[in-house]
């Protein structure tokens, strides 16, 4: 008998004394991609019973496979290996668990074939493949539950990780506005020393983790030492529209180097000589401004905006490329943002580090501790707030350091109050034309106050509707 073999049983048995083992858990013994002792026979036994099933991977070797590995039962599925991989050289989804089962992995890696950017795109003849996909069922209530741990995701065109509540698909799309239906579930993702690498850059804005919810269910949240590097779009992405909280605990978690599909080397050459103008009322049309962009490597990759005078001439436009966050989160209806932050390292990022965002009647409340952001192209921390809820962020041994855009950002845009509390925080040398080491604006009829404790604001505080206290 192998070690890995005599490490899986020991583990089958762990399980079993545990109470948590199925009754009857299968071993994968086959490297093949198919056939007896196979992962994939093993995934079809497990999507035929009606109860929770456990698989062991005790395989010597790594597991190739030629299509997508698929669950399509309801019950509970654990996947749980000893550090092997499951490698596919086609641009397929690697697991697909597709009818919303909770999902338990451990010990394995996911990796795709790689070699995708914007030039070498991986949804031309087909769907990018994700590394990890979770399909919520329409009908589907309770909470759908993802825990991953000592899990690896590499090298796949699409999402490195999804779990998607959402009609719509992979069209629900992020940022604000909610667009989709879902069911009424919860969403609850547990990553535990999980790696997202490489993945992302073979599609238009697929992240490191995607997590779409719709409907009256809420995103819950939990990382711990975990990594999200070099992904196409955001490292991470928890999108709710409509009813639902998004709640997070992030300790210890690094983002970094994300953003890059839309790669400025590459796009530049596509964009106009004059890419944003302001104009005085009457003196422009349409037809004196660029047109959208066609042509490029991916036209989604140009966002074009313009805003008009009440006459119809143009007051002013902008062209810029789409690039993405290290962790974005969006939450769109009468939910709230709501979370911890502990440790973690937000760098080198093509747009903001940490980019927050709650539309409508919901509050944005966080305590961000012992966390850097550092060498992002835009802003190191962002939080905007849309309707008429409150913003309270607490900051404590915070640094925000060396980014493109202000060091970090708070706003609160309509009826609602902003309250900041720094202690110890140190930003310098963040860059946006005015040197902006904090900015704390209140645009609408709230009230608003950044305490300042013991901190080192070198590069400066830009408010506006707010009082500025420091102890």
């Amino acid at each position: 008998m192998t070690i890995r073999n005599r490490l899986a049983i020991s583990a089958l048995a762990l399980a079993a004394s545990a109470g948590v083992a199925s009754a009857n858990p299968l071993i994968v013994t086959s490297v093949n991609d198919a056939g007896d002792g196979s992962l994939r026979a093993a995934l079809q036994i497990a999507a035929e019973t009606l109860t929770a099933s456990q698989i062991f991977v005790a395989t010597d070797d790594d597991i190739t496979i030629e299509s997508a590995l698929v669950y399509s039962g309801t019950a509970p599925l654990t996947l749980v290996g000893n550090g092997q991989s499951i490698i596919t050289s086609a641009n397929v989804d690697v697991l697909a668990v597709t009818n919303g089962a909770d999902l338990t992995v451990s010990s394995l890696t996911f990796a795709g074939p790689g070699g995708f950017d914007i030039q070498n795109r991986g949804d031309l003849a087909s769907a990018a493949g994700k590394g990890i996909f979770v399909d919520v069922r329409d009908d589907q209530t309770g909470t759908v539950t993802v825990h991953l741990s000592d899990v690896t995701v590499a090298d796949v065109a699409g999402h490195g990780i999804h779990i998607s509540d959402c009609t719509l698909a992979d069209d629900c799309g992020g940022g604000s506005g909610g667009a989709g239906q879902g069911s009424a579930a919860s969403i609850a993702v547990t990553l535990t020393n999980v790696t997202v690498s490489n993945v992302g850059n073979g599609r238009f804005d697929a992240d490191g983790l995607r997590v779409d919810e719709r409907g009256d269910g809420s995103i819950i949240f939990a990382s711990t030492g975990s990594l999200f590097e070099r992904v196409g779009a955001d490292g991470v992405e928890l999108d709710e529209g409509q009813a639902g909280d998004v709640q997070l605990i992030s300790r210890n978690d690094v983002f970094r180097d994300n953003g890059g599909y839309c790669d400025p080397a590459v796009l530049t050459a596509s964009l106009p000589d004059m890419v944003e103008a302001e104009f005085e009322d009457g003196a422009v049309t349409d037809a004196f401004i660029p047109d959208p962009v066609t042509g490029s490597a991916d036209d989604r990759c140009v966002e074009r905006e313009v805003s008009y005078y009440d006459s119809g001439s143009v007051a002013e436009f902008a062209l810029g490329l789409d690039l993405d966050d290290g962790f974005d989160v969006d939450e769109a209806g009468p939910g709230s943002i709501e979370g911890i932050m502990i440790g973690g390292t937000i760098a080198g990022n093509l747009d903001e580090g940490l980019d927050f965002d709650e539309e409508d009647g919901g509050n944005i409340a966080m305590a961000v501790w012992t966390t850097t952001a550092d060498g992002n192209t835009d802003d190191g921390f962002k939080y905007t707030e849309q309707g008429n809820g409150d913003v309270h962020v607490t900051l404590q041994g915070v640094t925000a350091s060396d980014n493109g855009g202000k060091g970090a950002v708070f706003e609160e845009e309509d009826g609602g109050n902003i309250l900041i509390d720094a202690s110890g925080v140190i930003t310098g040398n963040n860059d946006d034309s005015d040197d902006t080491g904090i900015e704390v604006y209140q645009d609408g009829s709230g009230s608003g106050v950044l305490r300042l404790d013991a901190s080192d604001i070198t590069d400066g505080v830009d408010s506006s509707g707010v009082q500025v206290v420091s102890g």
